[in-house]
């Protein structure tokens, strides 16, 4: 694919206005079809750029003559739409496609970082992110965790600016699915447990295909950090195999354990305090100096350090960027403490696997508040840490039936409610001192919010107000 071919794209979303922006910067052609009426920032944003486009509906009569569609994340690959344009012949892949295919075309060779996973990714990007700039780089911190790859890689276009000392992409398994070619210097691959099932037919092979994706095109001289003690990723490396360089990382198991795996990390045999990386030669830290806790978040922290040691930053730097990393926003993020009440923002749980993490670090009994759009879950897993950890549930969804069937008798009460104010006031007065107020929905937003991110702030808010 040259700089200048022509690109139809489907969304105008943060995606699709971005890869448009690019397209534009570059001087190529592109045409978005948005299904939507308008809503939202993007289409003022390809009015103002004089980026073709329409609303409203696909119409496929008006398309030009392109051999490449950009699809949006959030459109299914069985959606009519893109049916049409695999009729046509069209070649379909996602925006991290596109801007890799750009980033290469443009002759850029900057380290790039892909983290994905079916939980941790905003906060394990968030922290390579941090650790890098610690240490002085030009970073561009992008993708699925807020602003796409391709505006950042127009801004820097525009501005006559070369490319970032490194890339550091947030990646959902949606964005990989139009993946062929991207090819990060370094993949973190941190878990693979169900989510998005309802996407991939109730298939978790499908779902883990798609996962896998994030090292297809790795070479010899790249690298793969993944989960160790997930079986579905190591179930994949088997059957799939990968021609990076192996890093397992395992936050129950000791160094020595999964070393004949690669170099990788796990606990320090000698102090299980501490955990240890080798990569080259050895890097120790404290479990305790973290900045976050919890066995999910050690995890994160050792793919971050590893990250690191590979791209061969200073010990001493990587253990004071991970001492001073103030956590990502709606995720198990501290509100307020109101009458000996603690409230948690957990908004960005939209899985039964981020609930049950968010629920294995409770020290204290739990206000549970859950509820949204079902994602075909499976909620049996969270029955222990339920029945031990949470005293109340509120339901906040248009639909808690499932819920109620999984836990009630599991709790002393359930009750459901229409907005994040009512939840926050029945947990506050079911509350007393020293429970936990806990917003982890295991369910998308989109029933009463329009994003996990504007269903956090109603939270915060309402909190606030107490």
């Amino acid at each position: 694919m040259n700089l200048t071919d022509p690109i139809l794209i489907l969304g105008a979303g943060e995606s699709g206005v971005g890869c448009a922006l690019l397209a534009k910067s570059v001087g190529a052609h592109a045409y978005v079809s948005e299904a939507g009426k308008g809503r939202g920032p993007g289409p003022a944003e390809l009015e103002a750029n004089g980026i073709a486009h329409e609303l409203g509906g696909h119409r496929p009569e008006t398309w030009m003559d392109t051999s490449v569609v950009v699809k949006s994340p959030g459109i299914p690959d069985d959606a009519p739409v893109v049916d049409i344009c695999r009729a046509q012949g069209r070649e379909i892949i996602s925006d991290i496609e596109y801007a890799s295919r750009m980033f290469v075309a443009q002759g850029h060779s900057t380290p790039v970082v892909a983290v994905t996973g079916a939980n941790g990714k905003t906060t394990t990007t968030s922290m390579i992110d941090h650790v890098l700039r610690h240490e002085g780089w030009d970073v561009d911190c992008v993708g699925n965790i807020g602003t796409s790859w391709s505006r950042r890689l127009a801004e820097r276009q525009e501005a006559g600016g070369g490319a970032a000392q490194a890339t550091v992409i947030e990646v959902s398994s949606f964005q990989l699915d139009g993946t062929s070619t991207f090819r990060p210097d370094v993949a973190v691959l941190l878990n693979i447990t169900p989510d998005h099932l309802d996407r991939y037919g109730n298939d978790m092979g499908s779902y883990a295909a798609s996962k896998w994706r994030i090292t297809q095109a790795q070479l010899a001289g790249d690298h793969l950090i993944y989960n160790a003690d997930c079986d579905w990723t190591c179930r994949m490396l088997l059957n799939r195999g990968t021609a990076a360089q192996l890093h397992p990382l395992s936050a129950e198991r000791t160094l020595d354990e999964v070393a004949r795996e690669g170099r990788g990390g796990g606990l320090d045999p000698q102090d299980p305090r501490k955990f240890k990386l080798q990569h080259l030669n050895s890097f120790t830290m404290t479990i305790q100096k973290l900045a976050v806790q919890g066995k999910h978040n050690l995890f994160n922290s050792m793919a971050a350090g590893m990250t690191g040691r590979i791209l061969d930053l200073r010990k001493d730097g990587i253990r004071e960027s991970l001492q001073s990393f103030e956590g990502v926003e709606h995720r198990l993020e501290y509100v307020s403490e109101v009458n000996g009440i603690t409230f948690i923002n957990d908004s960005k749980a939209t899985n039964v696997n981020s609930v049950w993490y968010a629920l294995e670090c409770a020290t204290s009994p739990v206000i549970w508040i859950a509820g949204g759009i079902d994602k075909g879950n499976d909620y049996s897993t969270l029955v222990p840490l339920v029945r031990d950890k949470v005293k109340h549930m509120i339901c906040m969804g248009s639909n808690n039936k499932p819920l109620h069937d999984a836990f009630e008798g599991l709790v002393e009460s359930t009750h459901d409610v229409g907005s994040a104010e009512e939840a926050v006031a029945l947990a506050y007065h079911l509350g007393m001192t020293g429970d936990q107020a806990l917003l982890s929905p295991a369910c998308a937003s989109f029933d009463l919010f329009g994003s996990y991110e504007q269903r956090g702030r109603a939270f915060k808010n309402a909190v606030r107000a107490l």
